[in-house]
């Protein structure tokens, strides 16, 4: 049997591209392709990336209304990390994962890593940070022909100094690594992915890697900073930047009683003053929410210390600083969804194939935003996502057959949409049936 045709990168990430936008979905790459009027704020995202990368941490807090794209932001922010050479991880706060558990919150980052590609990549950073040890003793050690054993003893007194470095922010740590390595040289792979489980902060990891660690315990809330200081120190030993992490969703903290979201808003607290007071270097955090999470009574304000470190600077004359800690999201309008249209398209060749430019044009484009919104009230700003899963529907149909006309055979019935509107987007449609 024949192999497969290999099939060009860039066809396939614009058919990932094009899967996602059916679905209605966030690309998990690409965003570049079709990102529109985020340009000073992505250029000050990778200022701060480059920055972190040498030196210090940062972190950024996106506040937009509803649709204006924060979702999308922050998978671009991303995106725009692991260009710049960042192990990167998204937790999404919910009642599994709240804001008011770091530990938790620490499992779901380690366990959702992505580097190099690689998902769930603690087990391959790890290997990483060892071979490169390893690799540096290999290359110091002289000619092919030195004794095996003395390269392996070397080696093992690299790998124990660098334990050495570990166990100053955290001696458990040091000591499953230790358990890690030594597992793996000997074949037991059941110790050495308990191992990782530990690192992790899985919970339910078994005695066994424990008593072989010689610990007791795992990850709490008091030292999950340690934690992540070793994780941007092995991710910088395996060849990466740094880390960056992306925590959204967390609108949900304000539905929790008092004691509860309170405890949330002061984890952030301490997030951000261990990333000002160097405890963690090589770390780039973005968080996300709309106006009510910043200044709701049950919102981030409601904490005054956290509130005077991501505060909102009032921009002067119209002119946002994309610097600033809190940047403001703008919402969409006609032009950018037109824009963004225009790039999709572009996206869709590259996948398929050319458009057909006749009937998939500007005049066409500018009828399906104008008969799309009019039955949402005029939402432009919250139809990004309904408006781009209907209009690539509408390539494909052209694309699929040569006698559909979209300017006449588009139609689009409301009633269709409503079980694919989210919750939020019910909220704040008023629907024109």
């Amino acid at each position: 049997m024949l192999a497969p045709e290999p099939i060009e990168p860039v066809v396939l990430e614009s058919i990932g591209i094009m899967n996602a936008l059916r679905r209605g979905t966030v690309p998990a790459t690409g965003l570049s392709r079709f990102s529109v009027g985020l340009e000073s704020v992505e250029q000050a995202i990778r200022d701060q990336l480059r920055l972190v990368a040498r030196s210090g941490a940062d972190m950024k807090a996106v506040r937009g209304e509803y649709g204006s794209g924060k979702t999308f932001l922050i998978s671009r922010a991303l995106e725009i990390a692991r260009e710049e050479g960042f192990v990167t991880a998204r937790t999404t706060i919910s009642p599994t994962t709240p804001l008011y558990k770091l530990s938790t919150i620490y499992s779901r980052t380690a366990g959702s890593l992505v580097a190099g590609g690689e998902e769930n990549a603690l087990r391959s950073l790890i290997d990483g940070w060892l071979y490169g040890i390893e690799e540096r003793v290999t290359n110091r050690a002289g000619t092919p022909g030195d004794d095996p054993e003395i390269q392996k003893n070397l080696i093992y007194s690299e790998i124990e100094k660098a334990l050495s470095d570990i166990s100053e922010l955290h001696v458990a740590l040091a000591a499953v690594i230790r358990t890690y390595y030594l597992a793996v040289e000997q074949g037991d792979f059941k110790t050495a992915q308990a191992a990782v489980g530990w690192l992790a902060g899985e919970p339910q990891i078994g005695r066994a890697v424990k008593q072989q660690a010689g610990i007791k315990g795992e990850v709490d809330e008091s030292s999950v900073i340690s934690f992540m200081q070793a994780l941007a120190r092995i991710a910088r030993g395996a060849g990466y930047q740094g880390c960056a992490l992306a925590l959204d969703e967390l609108e949900i903290t304000q539905s929790l009683p008092r004691n509860l979201r309170e405890r949330g808003y002061r984890n952030l607290v301490q997030i951000i003053d261990a990333l000002d007071g160097g405890q963690l270097p090589h770390w780039f955090i973005i968080i996300a929410g709309t106006p009510l999470l910043y200044d709701g009574t049950r919102g981030m304000k409601s904490v005054a210390p956290l509130y005077e470190r991501i505060g909102q600077v009032p921009e002067h004359g119209g002119f946002p600083n994309p610097r600033q800690t809190q940047i403001v999201l703008q919402p969409f309008d006609a032009r950018k969804l037109e824009e963004v249209a225009l790039r999709v398209i572009s996206v869709y060749v590259a996948a398929y194939g050319e458009v057909d430019r006749t009937r998939i044009s500007h005049r066409f484009i500018r009828t399906m935003v104008d008969r799309v919104c009019s039955h949402f009230g005029g939402r432009i700003d919250v139809m990004p996502r309904i408006f781009l899963r209907e209009f690539v529907d509408i390539l494909d149909k052209c694309d699929l057959y040569p006698d559909f006309d979209p300017m006449s055979g588009y139609d689009i019935q409301p009633e269709s949409l409503e079980p694919v509107l989210t919750e939020e987007e019910k909220a704040v449609l008023r629907i024109s049936w």
